[in-house]
This record gives C-alpha cells, structure tokens and sequence, in this order.
C-alpha cells in the first residue's frame, strides 16, 4: 500500500487512473510532529472531486486540470452552459412581459440585481447543505418533509432580516411605496429561493440522478426566473399599474 502526508504533493500520482489510485492508494494525514491524525482513503477524494466537479455542471470529472487541453475543458463545460441560456430565457421573458411596470417606475430597474442574487444564493446556501447531507447520510428521502417546515422558518427569518436592510434602501431611493415592494419582494424571494435550494437535492435523488448537479448555476438559474416574476408580480400590484 503507498501513503503520502497531505502536505506531500501529489504530482507523482498523476500518471494513475481513479481506480488505480481508488483501489492502492490511501492517505495518511499527519499533524506538523507527524502523528498520523487519521485515514483517508483516496476513493472519497476522488468522490469529493466528481462532486465539486457536479455542483458547477461540469458533466464527467476532468481528471488532471494541470494538464487538461482546451478541447477538453471545451467539452466538459458547454453542455450545461448552453442549457442554462435557454434556460434564462425565462428571467427575459419575465422582464419583458412587465415592459409597462418598469417604464413607469425605472427606479425599480435598480434594485432587480440585488433581489434576484439574493434569492439565487439563498438557494445555493440550502443545496449545499442538503447536497452534503444527503452525501454523508445525515439525511434521506424521508426526512424531505420535516426539513422542508424548517427551511420555511429559517428563510422566513433570513427573507425578514434582509428586507429590513433593502427597504431602508427602497424609501430613500424611490420613496415609501418603492420600499414596500422592496421589501416584500426580498422576503418572499429568499424563501422561495431557498425552498428551491432545499429542495431539488432530494428531486434528483429521487429521480435516481446526483444531487450533487442540483446546485450553483443550476439553482441560480431558476432562483432568477422565480425572483423576476415575484419582484415585478408585486410591483404591479402595490403601484397599482
């Protein structure tokens, strides 16, 4: 059996495949007096690589990236990025269909980033969590319900938290009434946001597919479209337009 300490670089590994290593290789990780902490076995490392690798809809693990080519790299990434254009054709088509909203209070135009990209990491924060728990067994398919309450209260509290901030914002910006859509579309975006985060995890894995593919650009991509309808959805109402 090889081992290295994690502070040995991994170089020499290189010219070995994942199930080579998977299969001979495990990791002995040492403190600074070389007292080995404990075992970790190069399996998981490769596991945790194809996870990250997931998470930003990389379709297949890279292998090396040090000497990957361009054409692979190339192929690696393009599926899921042209998806997700078509994909935010969906927040364009929302922008579009509220044209009358927005040429009658553009002040409203300013505030779109800052919602959107909230609701957007929201989400992600809740996949993460979930994606990990789901990994490591903390949590199964039965638990989606009990989490998914709790998800509430804890967006509900965050989606408060931040609209507070953002409409303080809103009233100085455009005025009180600017404020209230502000502010109540940053809470109902956050919860939405991170109820989508929460739980499309456990839809892949229901659908037998990686919840690992159900976060970042992913949950950023729906986030978006959920946020445009939501925040210009309000503003018709409470302006009255």
């Amino acid at each position: 059996m090889t081992t290295f300490t994690l502070a040995q670089h991994d170089a020499s590994f290189a010219h070995l495949s994942a199930a080579d290593i998977a299969a001979h290789l495990q990791a002995l990780p040492e403190d600074k007096r070389s007292d080995v902490l404990s075992r970790l076995e190069t399996e998981a490392v490769v596991e945790a690589t194809e996870d990250f690798h997931k998470g930003a809809l990389i379709s297949t693990p890279l292998g090396n990236l040090g000497t990957a080519t361009v054409g692979l790299l190339y192929r690696k990434r393009v599926l899921w990025l042209v998806l997700l254009v078509f994909g935010n054709l969906f927040s364009g088509a929302g922008i579009a269909a509220f044209e009358d909203v927005i040429a009658a209070n553009i002040v409203l135009v300013f505030f779109l980033p800052l919602l959107v990209d909230s609701g957007g990491n929201a989400g992600a924060q809740s996949a993460t969590l979930m994606v990990r728990a789901l990994a490591t067994g903390e949590v199964v398919m039965k638990d989606w319900l009990r989490l998914l309450w709790r998800e509430c209260f804890v967006a509900l509290a965050l989606g408060i938290t931040m609209a507070v901030a953002v409409a303080l914002l809103g009233a100085a910006r455009g005025g009180w009434d600017i404020s209230m859509v502000v502010a109540g579309s940053m809470l109902i975006i956050v919860l939405v946001g991170s109820l989508i985060g929460m739980s499309l995890p456990f839809l892949f894995s229901r659908l037998n597919m990686d919840p690992a593919v159900a976060s970042g650009p992913l949950i950023t991509s729906i986030a978006d479209a959920a946020g445009v309808l939501v925040y210009f959805g309000i503003a018709s109402v409470v302006l009255q337009l």
